[in-house]
């Protein structure tokens, strides 16, 4: 059962589109200083990417990574995407340490239907990505079931990857079958020159690493994001 703090971010949102900075591209000697202000810059939560070194060619950060910024930033939205073999077998772990979202993806081995069940049963929103080569037929007879939809526009693994045009219209596709309580998260490459495409496919998340954290002005990338 989601709780009403879980639920804010996604359902009763500030502004549209939500800007979800990921922490991938963050500088990880000063990760807590830059966390805290991006989100006073006026990010609406933080985007958290999880490897497995299996699912994809990378390892990166762990529960104990997510519980450390939940105790620094306690009433920041975390938005943990997994990209992992068998995402069930982190959610008590992600749940524990503060997650809000978590995402999984269709690609991986456990069923999506148990996997939006089980994370709900967490307290936590669920989360399903899809990557650039997958047909979007795979992921929509489970689309209902989850809280967010997750469209990779590059092959996951590493930040600061071109943007893959071609999965604007699987977002079309999507977009088309979401309830209004539903949210629709675009990741990869987006920034200045393809926020607008993602904004008009019909994304209301946008995750941006280097977009926002390799600029000298959080505050001004994120405006852009959102197009204001």
């Amino acid at each position: 059962m989601q709780t009403q703090e879980t639920m804010s971010v996604l359902t009763s949102p500030p502004s549209l589109p939500l800007v979800a900075p990921s922490i991938l591209s963050a500088d990880f000697a000063r990760l807590g200083q830059e966390c805290r202000k991006v989100i006073e810059s006026g990010a609406d939560l933080l985007h958290l990417d999880v490897m497995d070194g299996h699912f994809v060619p990378n390892l990166t950060m762990g529960p104990a990574l997510c519980k450390s910024l939940h105790t620094m930033l306690p009433d920041v939205y975390l938005d943990v995407h997994l990209m992992v073999e068998r995402p069930m077998e982190y959610i008590d772990s992600f749940a524990g340490a503060g997650t809000n979202l978590f995402t999984g993806h269709v690609e991986a081995d456990d069923d999506p239907f148990e996997l939006a069940k089980t994370i709900h049963n967490a307290g936590m929103d669920a989360g399903l990505a899809i990557n650039p080569p997958t047909d979007v037929e795979e992921i929509l007879p489970y689309v209902e079931a989850f809280d967010l939809i997750l469209v990779m526009s590059v092959n996951p693994g590493f930040s600061g990857q071109a943007f893959i045009p071609e999965v604007l219209s699987k977002v079309e596709t999507i977009s088309k079958r979401l309830r209004p309580d539903q949210r629709l998260q675009m990741d990869g490459g987006v920034g200045p020159k393809t926020c607008e495409s993602c904004r008009d496919a019909g994304c209301d998340v946008l995750v941006a690493a280097s977009a926002i954290f390799g600029t000298d002005n959080y505050a001004e990338a994120i405006a852009g994001l959102r197009g204001h």
